[in-house]
């Protein structure tokens, strides 16, 4: 066989493999602070595209490990498949991005919009535990950029009337395990407050599930994405 043509067939054999996702690590500065993430791209990503848009705050310190072990955990491979970008920051100088870490904000998001191709200019936020706690904070300060908020666990940490008002107009997903007796007293209590006031929100309690939610059980991470496509039909939680 002629040397051109074993070129050429190898060269078509190369573009007929899909393009691998490729996982990202940045560090950059917002607001003066020092801010390094982390950015999942979905299977054959196309700059060209929209692509929906989930910011994950991770959970307990909120460290680096912290960011890439819940993001390979709960939001990864599913999003790789499905066309989802994921993007996750971890604390700035250890400040919890409820307590200080916020700084950051608006400008981390208005980055995000301008580098990435997010469809709808809108996020879907999403956290666990003190990830959960940040993603409702943050989501009360910039509704303009939400397009869904989910908690697993995750409530509005704070009496703000200002900021739970702000959260009306945003479709929101509260999961908690039934082995979470706390958490699960205060967020049924917020999410009776929002349901009487109309919000769009629903709220499952996890069987047999601890604080930190295995969302390999009861297929939930399936569950999380079929949420964040409710989100974007217009939600009806």
């Amino acid at each position: 066989m002629p040397a051109m043509r074993i070129i050429s067939l190898i060269l078509a054999g190369l573009l007929a493999i899909p393009a691998q996702a490729e996982v990202l690590e940045e560090t950059r500065n917002f607001n003066g602070l020092e801010l390094r993430y982390r950015v999942i791209l979905p299977d054959n990503y196309d700059p060209a595209q929209r692509y929906p848009t989930i910011l994950h705050f991770p959970g307990g310190p909120q460290s680096w490990r912290i960011v890439v072990s819940s993001t390979e955990s709960d939001w990864r491979q599913p999003a790789e498949r499905d066309g989802y970008i994921v993007i996750s920051p971890s604390a700035p100088d250890g400040m919890l991005f409820f307590r200080g870490g916020d700084q950051v904000f608006p400008e981390f998001i208005e980055y995000i919009l301008e580098t990435y191709p997010v469809a709808e200019n809108k996020l879907h936020i999403t956290g666990h535990s003190n990830g959960g706690l940040s993603a409702f904070h943050i989501a009360s300060l910039y509704p303009q950029y939400v397009r869904s908020l989910t908690g697993y666990p995750g409530l509005l940490g704070n009496n703000n009337n200002e900021q739970f008002a702000a959260l009306a107009d945003i479709c929101i997903f509260m999961h908690v395990g039934d082995q979470d007796p706390t958490w699960r007293s205060a967020m049924n209590a917020q999410f009776e407050s929002m349901q009487a006031l109309d919000y769009q929100v629903g709220f499952t309690v996890e069987s047999g599930q601890i604080h930190r939610l295995d969302v390999s059980r009861d297929n939930l991470q399936e569950r999380l994405f079929l949420e964040l496509q409710q989100a974007m039909n217009n939600c009806s939680p």
